[in-house]
């Protein structure tokens, strides 16, 4: 049988960001995100409900949004969720579902969706790169007959593999192995 965990929320964040750093220097960031949801009852009345989540981030992710991200901005994040479970002081189990985040983007405010302009984006899929929007790929036209795709400025080249559709699975907790961080730059960020 076939699994899937994923997450995908777009919010306002709900308090400033610390960032802290595990024994093995891996550095850690919880995020609350608030996630409204707006309808009209059957009686005709507007009506509103928020949802609070937590998130947290490990490695370069969270060094960058510690670093780019305040109280009240908006933020979508994609991720998998984590069921945390602990014994209380008074010896009761305590639970609580987390998201952890793969993949998030920025937003400005009163933007809609992701990818409409403005946001930058950072995740485990898109080797550790951190941009604005970027630019379309450039579709090559298909050749005749039966030839293969080839790389453009590479003649003889086979077209490259297609990236896998899930993320990579952290078998050591919830953290990135130190060498599976991406690496990160002041040049790489936009502004």
């Amino acid at each position: 049988m076939a699994n899937l965990n994923k997450v995908l929320l777009m919010g306002n964040i709900t308090r400033d960001l610390e960032l802290k750093y595990m024994p093995n220097q891996t550095a850690v960031c919880d995020i609350g995100l608030a996630i409204n949801r707006t309808w009209t009852g059957q009686d005709g009345v507007k009506k509103e409900e928020v949802t609070f989540v937590d998130c947290t981030a490990f490695g370069k992710q969270a060094e960058v949004l510690s670093k780019y991200k305040k109280k009240g901005d908006p933020l979508f994040v994609e991720g998998r969720l984590k069921l945390d479970q602990w014994d209380a002081q008074d010896g009761t189990k305590r639970y609580k579902m987390r998201v952890i985040i793969e993949n998030f983007q920025f937003l400005n405010r009163g933007q809609g969706a992701p990818g409409a302009g403005g946001g930058g984006s950072y995740g485990a899929e898109d080797g550790g790169g951190y941009g604005g929007e970027a630019p379309a790929p450039r579709q090559q036209p298909r050749p005749a007959g039966n030839q293969p795709y080839r790389q453009a400025g590479r003649p003889g080249a086979a077209a490259p593999a297609q990236r896998p559709a899930a993320a990579p699975n952290y078998d050591a907790g919830d953290a990135p192995a130190p060498e599976e961080a991406p690496p990160l730059s002041d040049e790489d960020i936009p502004f």
